[in-house]
């Protein structure tokens, strides 16, 4: 079935072209007053669904958040004194490793809330998962020792954040719209369920990582 957005932008699509044609006809009977109306809803409906359509794609790197739900397994390796492989397995079959430095495993999110008047358009609480890297216990250590990145983020042609910033209208659907993150020690072997609910993230500990499990397939960064 397809998305709300997407019926709404065909609607107002559809509408435009409607009146398109009905401002070609008011100018072949030389109705100037009416071609002129004909023009400007048109232009109207045609802008409602370029924005319907950049919601629909702007929304495309976030998932639905109605409940909490598992973001992505991790299996964490410790590979040296204050170093680890972290191993991700997204809901959509993608696996990623990275290699980490530091004594904990840290990653955040950004998720956007939408007023429920927006729900009928299908816009719900999403999120979409940022960036990953290692936390050192000590605050010294924080600031001088070696620290790597990595971006979690899928790239897509609009970003939902910037939107909303640029477009200040949005700020009357957009209820809130925040960043979260989260930590977990990395000091030992272990299988994590990373999750997010409506309240931010949070690790939940499977267990040690079962034996056999083969980290080659994942691409490293």
């Amino acid at each position: 079935m397809p998305e709300p957005l997407v019926l709404v932008m065909a609607a107002f699509a559809l509408l435009s072209v409607v009146l398109l044609v009905t401002a070609l006809a008011a100018v072949r009977k030389r109705r100037w007053i009416g071609t002129s109306l004909a023009l400007v809803l048109a232009v109207l409906f045609l802008a409602l669904a370029a924005l319907a359509a950049t919601l629909s794609v702007a929304m495309q790197g976030y998932r639905a958040l109605t409940r909490e739900v598992v973001a992505a397994i991790v299996v964490t390796r410790p590979t040296g004194p204050e170093r680890f492989m972290a191993t991700f397995t997204f809901p959509d079959g993608r696996r990623e490793l990275y290699e980490l430095t530091g004594n904990a495993l840290y990653v955040d999110a950004h998720i956007v809330k939408w007023h429920p008047r927006a729900n009928i358009l299908g816009l719900h609480t999403a999120y979409q998962l940022d960036r990953v890297s290692g936390r050192y216990d000590r605050l010294e250590d924080e600031q001088t020792k070696p620290r790597r990145m990595f971006t979690l983020a899928r790239p897509t042609p609009v970003d939902m954040f910037q939107l909303a910033r640029s477009l200040a209208f949005l700020g009357r659907v957009v209820d809130t719209e925040y960043g979260s993150a989260t930590f977990i020690s990395a000091r030992g072997p272990a299988e994590l369920e990373l999750r997010v609910s409506t309240s931010g993230l949070l690790f939940r500990s499977v267990g040690p990582p079962a034996q056999g499990v083969s980290t080659a397939p994942a691409r490293q960064r």
